[in-house]
């Protein structure tokens, strides 16, 4: 069941569910973990495809078939992320199923099975009505460790997202963090993530350095911040699985 929420005209997803999730105890995809007996990855794609996207890619890599076999029947398309070399890199490997598309790239998580389509539209809006190239959902935490933190010059704009192992000490205290969820231009990402490098703690392709190499060049970037955090709180170990499960609540089976 999806929600009852307005279409949107010119979006493709991307959503990202490579990963393997080692602090799940397990050797299953993380996005294919259960609430109300569906895999995760399922609520985000029936979130997006309440909004009637021209394109929907799944991204996958850790025991890629059965990720696909949870997702038949959704309409979705594939792209195989092999090896893993982080979020940037995932989403290279989905931009060839993209190829002459003009519209807005929506980049999501695949475990974030609390995210509404409303939340979705509103993001998207937001987006647009701005002129940006690129907007990063955001959400405000008390204890924000272990999210990259969203760094705002003095008129209160984006000026660049840093992940926390890359984060100063006076970065680690802001309270605003970057979500993973992001609106890209078409245009835009396609001609700015091939700029990203690797050169971080982690030794990836960072996606949250598209928007720094858009803003060096001149490109409008912003942050749009969720009203309710928990609806893009990602799922990365059995606690945050079991308060998905109670955020999500009665939701559809």
């Amino acid at each position: 069941m999806r929600d009852t929420v307005q279409r949107v005209r010119d979006i493709a997803v991307v959503i990202l569910a490579a990963g393997q999730g080692k602090r799940m105890q397990s050797d299953m995809p993380k996005v294919l973990h259960e609430i109300n007996g569906r895999p995760m990855v399922r609520y985000v794609i029936d979130a997006v495809q309440a909004l009637g996207p021209d394109h929907v890619v799944v991204v996958v890599g850790h025991q890629a078939e059965r990720v696909e076999a949870a997702c038949l029947g959704t309409g979705v398309s594939f792209a195989k992320q092999s090896p893993q070399l982080g979020t940037g890199h995932a989403v290279m490997q989905a931009l060839p199923l993209l190829s002459g598309y003009t519209g807005t790239v929506v980049v999501l998580n695949g475990d974030v099975p609390g995210l509404r389509a409303e939340t979705i539209r509103r993001f998207i809006e937001f987006h647009r009505a701005s002129g940006f190239a690129a907007t990063v959902l955001t959400a405000t935490l008390p204890d924000p460790g272990g999210y990259g933190r969203i760094v705002r010059d003095s008129a209160g704009r984006l000026a660049r997202i840093v992940e926390h192992k890359d984060a100063s000490e006076s970065e680690r205290a802001i309270d605003e963090i970057n979500s993973g969820l992001f609106c890209f231009e078409a245009g835009d990402l396609a001609s700015s993530i091939g700029r990203v490098g690797r050169g971080n703690a982690q030794n990836e392709y960072y996606l949250t350095d598209v928007i720094g190499v858009l803003a060096s060049a001149g490109r409008p970037v912003g942050a749009y911040c969720v009203e309710d955090s928990r609806e893009v709180a990602g799922v990365n170990d059995l606690h945050e699985l079991e308060a998905a499960r109670r955020f999500v609540g009665g939701a559809p089976s």
